[in-house]
């Protein structure tokens, strides 16, 4: 399978002090990959590095990030919001803080939209409502007309995914998307997030400490440790056969999610 994303031995610093260290690992086009870890670990640093969401304390130190013949670390802010939106999409932990709770959710969207592309609200309107009904909005005009705080969690969080999936990404960066979650919905924003996978092609990295999420969604895990590759390969292996003290310690404190239909509702 052709990669689509490759870091190549990645340090990354903050303030001048290494978060991460001599990290490898790629994405192929349409593989899930997970990262897990306990918190501080910098998993989430690994997706921001490749997003430039580092803030201005952060900064990759070594290494390289490719896209496309592209080393993202080296590009001008402005490129990089050029590929933020068609080329990567981004679902947060918590999705309902990243809209504005005066404004109905359709209008936020179709402004991020338009950034990136010229659309009419009509145009802006089908593409939102198909994503929305594919994810189980049985009324997604409601939806794309209220405001956030007339959305529960897991509404908000499956919005998130729609907002994220409306320019076509290449690449869905997903920060830790369900721990914010119940069990159910978990389940249900997992199974949607594959679901985008099968109808779109998308490619994901999903960050988590949730090992039931990876065992339900990735295809191959990278387990990490205080900044470091503590193990990486395919799910199953590491799963079910996890070669350090660590990923066996992580397998055995976690409940599984069982893959299953996708749910509607």
């Amino acid at each position: 399978m052709k990669k689509l994303l490759e870091y190549d031995r990645v340090e990354i610093s903050y303030n001048g002090k290494p978060a991460v260290q001599d990290i490898s690992v790629d994405l192929a086009e349409g593989e899930i990959l997970g990262i897990v870890g306990e918190s501080g670990s910098g998993k989430s640093t690994l997706i921001k590095a490749a997003m430039g969401l580092l803030g201005p304390a952060g900064m990759v130190t070594r290494g390289d990030i490719w896209y496309k013949g592209k080393d993202l670390p080296d590009l001008k802010p402005a490129e990089m919001r050029k590929l933020c939106g068609p080329d990567f999409g981004m679902i947060f932990q918590s999705a309902g803080a990243s809209f504005c709770p005066i404004r109905p959710v359709g209008k936020q969207l179709y402004e991020s939209v338009t950034e990136h592309e010229k659309v009419t609200r009509a145009e802006f309107e089908d593409r939102a409502s198909e994503i929305l009904s594919k994810i189980g909005f049985l009324d997604p005009k409601r939806v794309l007309t209220s405001f956030p705080f007339e959305l529960s969690g897991g509404m908000q969080q499956r919005v998130g995914i729609a907002s994220a999936m409306l320019l076509r990404p290449s690449v869905l960066m997903a920060d830790e998307p369900t721990s914010a979650l119940d069990v159910h919905v978990q389940k249900q924003v997992v199974e949607e997030m594959l679901l985008m996978r099968k109808e779109y092609g998308v490619s994901i990295i999903i960050v988590t400490h949730n090992i039931g999420v990876v065992g339900a969604m990735a295809d191959n895990v990278l387990v990490m440790q205080k900044g470091s590759a503590v193990e990486y390969g395919e799910t199953d292996q590491i799963l079910h056969h996890p070669e350090t003290e660590y990923t066996k310690t992580l397998m055995a404190a976690v409940p599984r999610l069982e893959r299953g239909g996708v749910h509607h509702g």
